[in-house]
């Protein structure tokens, strides 16, 4: 408890130092940023009758209280906002966001304590998942406008032919400083019972990415597309591999995951579920198109734990039942495109 405690302190400083720190950076125009940010659960405290929303409720085991919703909203408005500061000097123009259960959670987010300032606006349906969980987009509407948006239905069934409702795959197509970008946000089936066991669910939502990218191209060969999301498949796994070979697709997470670095950290052992991917004509140099500069994982310091056995593992809001007071289970990623 007592490493905890000195951790949580470390963390309020360094929270406040990056604050300081950040508003000396200047802002570089010519440059934009996608991410993405899986949100660990992001529920508001109110009882819906139409998601799984119980262990996050004041009186469940959890005590999911209105403190404890405030305080997750300002860290993760926090957190989103510094995404690609250090190289843009301001705020992502994109973020892809899962695990959040409606709309109301988004607005709470958007005008929380370090996102109120940024102008940010949302897409966001509800899904058939299990969990109650959904996947949105933010976007800061100086920098991106919406043309339009829609939703994909994987169809997966359970053993007994059942229907496995999991996340909807969404699309929205904006102008990103007057460019034309699509944009693909994912969240694929977990790999709860098992990897090989569960594999075919992430290779379903592979292919449907496939089947929208087709349709993109079909309307517009030199469509610009990015697929962000968290994939619960590393880059070399089949279902991303195939994207990446059979779409014609850049990977640049490829490079960046290792022994001590990843997005999540389960048993001790990393993952890279979350990525970013984009079609290469995103290397073609112009003067008035976006090209990709470079990816990273943003794992800051003030993201992770400081001491014990998972020292620099994501700084969680919970642990089983166990409320901790973190961020996320998940690292954002981001791209930074240029101009």
């Amino acid at each position: 408890m007592q490493s905890y405690v000195i951790g949580s302190i470390l963390n309020f400083y360094i929270f406040e130092f990056m604050t300081d720190f950040n508003d000396t950076i200047p802002v570089r125009h010519d440059l934009q940023t996608v991410a993405f940010y899986n949100l660990e659960n992001l529920f508001d405290i109110i009882d819906d009758a139409y998601t799984n929303d119980n262990d996050f409720l004041p009186a469940s085991a959890k005590k999911w209280t209105p403190k404890r919703y405030k305080n997750k909203l300002r860290k993760l408005g926090f957190a989103i906002s510094n995404i690609g500061r250090h190289e843009t000097g301001k705020h992502p123009a994109i973020v892809g966001l899962a695990e959040v259960e409606n709309a109301s959670v988004i607005k709470d987010l958007i005008n929380s304590k370090h996102l109120e300032d940024c102008d940010y606006d949302y897409i966001h349906y509800d899904s058939l998942d299990e969990r109650g969980i959904d996947v949105a987009l933010l976007y800061d509407t100086n920098a991106f406008k919406v043309l339009t948006s829609e939703t994909f239905t994987i169809q997966l069934f359970d053993d007994d032919g059942s229907p496995d409702y999991t996340r909807d795959i969404l699309l929205v197509t904006g102008l990103l400083d007057g460019e034309k970008v699509h944009v693909i946000v994912n969240h694929w089936s977990s790999r709860r019972e098992g990897q090989k066991e569960t594999e075919h669910k992430r290779m379903a939502s592979s292919n449907k990415v496939g089947e929208i990218i087709s349709m993109l191209r079909h309307d517009d060969p030199d469509a610009k597309i990015i697929v962000i999301g968290d994939f619960n498949d590393d880059p070399s796994s089949n279902s991303i591999k195939q994207l990446v070979e059979g779409f014609n697709l850049y990977n640049p997470m490829e490079t960046l995951r290792s022994y001590n670095r990843g997005t999540t950290n389960h048993k001790r052992q990393w993952n890279l579920f979350d990525q970013i991917l984009f079609s290469t004509n995103f290397f073609e140099s112009s003067r008035t198109e976006f090209e990709f500069s470079t990816a990273n994982i943003f794992d800051e310091d003030f993201l992770k734990l400081f001491d014990g056995k998972f020292k620099g593992t994501p700084f969680r809001t919970y642990v089983g039942k166990k409320y901790k007071g973190g961020y996320s289970d998940h690292f954002p990623v981001y791209a930074i495109f240029k101009r």
